[in-house]
């Protein structure tokens, strides 16, 4: 595992009796993003693989642009603007 690390197969190894808390912290930090742009992302990544250049970026603005119109974008701009954590939605 720790050569699969400093490969860069993975990110992060941890200790058997460790995991169960180390899986509960990722899903509360990503339970707090914004779900929403994160499924536009995953949904880009998975395309990308059967995608030519030019259809990957026309998909990417494509997400981009519902992604600057959804209500966790405006969440985050205010969040930032106001010095406050955002409370994302999903939307």
């Amino acid at each position: 595992a720790e050569t699969a690390k400093e490969w860069g197969m993975i990110w992060d190894v941890v200790e058997d009796t460790e995991l169960k808390t180390k899986v509960t912290e990722l899903a509360e930090r990503l339970a707090k993003q914004p779900t929403f742009g994160l499924s536009l992302i995953k949904k880009a990544i998975h395309q990308s693989s059967n995608n030519t250049f030019d259809e990957q970026m026309l998909l990417e603005r494509d997400l981009q642009r519902i992604a600057g119109r959804s209500e966790d974008y405006r969440e985050g701009v205010q969040a930032f603007m106001n010095k406050r954590e955002p409370n994302f939605k999903g939307r």
